[in-house]
């Protein structure tokens, strides 16, 4: 697959070409949306790879829609960063809208920036810095649990992995304790649903439409009111404790509404969307992890070693997190086959060009990580798990948005560096005092949705390392 026409970091340079000049993407044929469809509501990641055959760039007409697909890094650099005032969030996100409300992942212009300032001091790296005893202590908790399950019976990893990121979310970003919440994984799951359902059915169907996912999702939507309530409540109760964290400022923020009903309601849909993408990424990736170094024993017992070697039996501190270099090549290798965040959808404000070809205003246009970082032109092998790739003794040549498990530009993910070292952490503790092992025959299988999950949960046996 190669790139033709200019170079889309430079298209910002030029005026679009003329109407008779102007190229179309290739793509499937008219009378394949039937099938495209299906890929849409059944199987998002074969819709993504059928777009990448025909090339860096494709058009994909499904119903109403038209999808521009672009799959390079030039492309990735001007959509989302050096021309990313032209693109809005998109299909998918936009739609989502309805279930998650105007948190900081779907909300545009004033009110992101707003949200974006309010919530970037809580994520500088010095005051995630003074997060890495909670997050150590939280995994210790975590290897507690599941070394009490060995030799047991299997227990599904994806759960145990959502239970910590929310564990962790609650204790550095909110100061509350989520685990008084048994529900709250559940909600999301139905969030996440209904968000996907609104995706492919372009928000037509109404909320109060009586069908069994709907049903699911108001009840849903309510428990979390109900939980966002209860922290704010619970915060707010505490007024005399000092304390800088993303409640605080939210509540803060919020308050200086004009009305207090838009205040509340902001505060909701910004608790949700931090809620749900907050733990929903790490824990896919921690997941995916698990699985992955269970198949290639290679890279589980150097990270075994490596873990022994530099933590020793004490926990990890923040420093140790430049020790722990191999296990920073597995979290990053993981992220390159199964990033979080498997696709970005954008809207095109106005007409533009990409590689060459012509972005009509009022396009959805999609770049995807996934297929992005299975690129043969920037990858050997982009199929293999190697965690070598991510030597930094060894010099790169790929451009730097050939890898993009955070997103790019603006928009770029807030928390990265949490969720590097919640990463981090777990792995090599898990790594140091167990081995889970995948349940014979059970077929795992990823799952598009927010992020990139695995369907169904992730049952594996505990042994100890």
């Amino acid at each position: 697959m190669t790139l033709t026409g200019p170079q889309a970091g430079q298209a910002s340079e030029h005026p679009a070409a003329a109407p008779s000049r102007r190229r179309v993407p290739p793509g499937p044929p008219p009378w394949a949306a039937p099938s495209l469809f299906k890929k849409l509501a059944t199987d998002r990641i074969a819709l993504m790879s059928l777009a990448a055959t025909y090339g860096d760039a494709a058009r994909l007409s499904i119903g109403p829609k038209t999808l521009y697909f672009f799959n390079h890094p030039d492309h990735a650099k001007h959509v989302l960063a050096d021309n990313s005032g032209n693109y809005h969030k998109g299909v998918g996100l936009v739609q989502a809208r309805r279930a998650i409300g105007d948190g900081l992942l779907t909300s545009e212009g004033a009110l992101w920036r707003k949200q974006r300032k309010m919530i970037q001091p809580v994520f500088q790296n010095k005051r995630i810095s003074q997060q890495a005893g909670v997050i150590a202590k939280e995994a210790a908790n975590l290897v507690d649990r599941l070394r009490s399950h060995a030799g047991g019976e299997p227990v599904d990893v994806v759960q145990e992995m959502t239970s910590l990121s929310l564990g962790v979310l609650g204790r550095t970003l909110l100061d509350a304790d989520l685990g008084a919440f048994s529900n709250i994984g559940h909600s999301f799951e139905a969030v996440q649903d209904q968000a996907m359902f609104e995706l492919v059915t372009l928000s037509k169907v109404p909320l109060w439409a009586p069908l069994p996912k709907q049903i699911r999702f108001r009840r849903a939507r309510k428990e979390l009111q109900r939980i966002v309530d209860h922290l704010v409540a619970d915060r707010m109760s505490r007024t005399g404790e000092d304390g800088d964290n993303v409640m605080s400022r939210l509540i803060g923020s919020t308050q200086a509404e004009a009305d207090p009903r838009v205040g509340r309601q902001r505060m909701r849909d910004e608790l949700v969307t931090l809620l749900l993408a907050g733990h929903e990424t790490t824990a896919s990736t921690l997941s995916w992890t698990f699985y992955l170094i269970d198949q290639h024993p290679e890279v589980r017992e150097r990270l075994h070693a490596e873990a022994a070697e530099v933590l020793g039996d004490r926990l990890p501190v923040y420093e140790d997190l430049h020790r722990l270099k191999y296990t920073a090549m597995v979290v990053e290798e993981v992220m390159r086959l199964y990033p979080p965040v498997w696709m970005l959808p954008r809207e095109a404000q106005k007409d533009d060009e990409v590689g060459g070809y012509h972005v009509p205003a009022g396009s959805d246009v999609l770049i995807s990580p996934y297929t992005l970082h299975r690129h043969p032109a920037f990858w050997d092998a982009p199929d293999r798990f190697d965690p070598e790739r991510f030597d930094p003794a060894k010099p790169s040549t790929r451009p730097r948005y050939a890898y993009i498990p955070f997103g790019a530009g603006p928009r770029f993910c807030v928390g990265n560096h949490l969720g590097m070292m919640e990463a981090t952490f777990v792995i090599a503790m898990v790594a140091r005092d167990l081995r889970l092992a995948k349940l014979p025959g059970h077929k795992v299988v990823a799952e598009p949705m927010l992020s990139l999950r695995v369907r169904g949960g992730l049952p594996m046996t505990v042994h100890s390392a």
